[in-house]
């Protein structure tokens, strides 16, 4: 009988297979990831379609968009503090998301903050989540609702109120034609990126729910501490004016107004969506000026498609 001799690999044979294994799986890894991060962007943009869309559905039903913010009148600026009435935009648009049952529960006889609507403010609405949100089924650190998206309520770092240049401000109803500088060059909502530190949730118009555009996309991300120019603080946020120049409540600190601009977790810059109903990636290299424009409802500027 013969015997058929088997011939294995040599450990220098074993070592090049899982070598070479090794080079293939590091080059597998970054495609998966960046297609992943693809399909995220996706159902980002595919948030922002139905947030917009819904803004659309308000104006039609009450011949302006939803405010930023509502409170009574005279009540600014809004801090970022649980006080006041505070209702933003998002629940304003609730009836037009399927969410009309979680638009009648909510109590608009009192504060937004009061016990009543604790339910309500503390259900995590996917809607309002980009999936390259952190915190997105974590529950975060807060036990209330978060949002990635916020209105714009104006074209620098000021403090939300009625004087605001953006689409969503303090008790805004603007309609379109309060937009002369047209709907497709005017940013209605964008993303702004989640720091891990508590806000008022997606029901509260506070900086929550509002930013501005003030600085590009990503800004205090693209510059670390010590690092930003043109005299921005260390959150690249414009330093604030004074108290005394804003006419700002003593009894409030400076910093509760601070608002801040739109960023994301997506590499180069952030999904915005603008009045017309189209949704757009603006790159952080965005010129400063050109963002600025693209906040404000009625400066006149004219605006190049190729600028962002």
């Amino acid at each position: 009988m013969r015997l058929v001799q088997r011939h294995a690999f040599t450990l220098i044979e074993l070592l090049v297979v899982i070598a070479i294994i090794g080079v293939l799986i590091a080059l597998l890894l970054p495609a998966v990831q960046s297609a992943r991060e693809a399909a995220r962007r996706v159902q980002c943009t595919n948030n922002l379609m139905q947030i917009i869309l819904a803004s659309q559905n308000y104006a039609s039903s009450h011949e302006v968009f939803p405010p930023g913010v509502l409170d009574d009148p005279g009540s600014g600026p809004i801090p970022n503090l649980p006080i006041g009435k505070h209702y933003g935009w998002a629940t304003q648009i609730l009836p037009f998301i399927e969410e009309r049952n979680a638009f009648a529960k909510l109590n608009f006889e009192t504060g937004l903050y009061a016990p009543a609507n604790d339910t309500i403010r503390a259900i995590e609405k996917r809607i309002f989540l980009c999936p390259s949100d952190g915190r997105i089924g974590s529950g975060g650190p807060s036990p209330l609702g978060q949002s990635s998206y916020a209105g714009c309520h104006h074209d620098v770092e000021a403090p939300i109120d009625e004087t605001n240049h953006g689409a969503f401000f303090l008790n805004s109803a603007i309609s379109h034609q309060g937009i002369p500088d047209g709907l497709s060059n005017t940013i209605f909502f964008g993303e702004f990126r989640g720091t891990g530190v508590p806000t008022l949730g997606w029901a509260s118009g506070t900086r929550a729910t509002l930013r501005n555009t003030g600085t590009p996309p990503n800004w205090s991300a693209r510059f670390p501490v010590g690092m930003n120019p043109d005299g921005l603080d260390d959150e690249g946020l414009d330093p604030i004016e004074e108290p005394a120049e804003l006419d700002l409540p003593e009894n409030i600190p400076p910093a509760a107004f601070l608002v801040g601009g739109f960023g994301s977790n997506h590499p180069g810059g952030a999904n915005f969506a603008f009045g017309d109903g189209s949704v757009r990636f603006v790159k952080d290299t965005i010129d400063r000026s050109v963002f600025r424009y693209l906040g404000h409802r009625a400066d006149g500027e004219v605006i190049s498609d190729n600028s962002y």
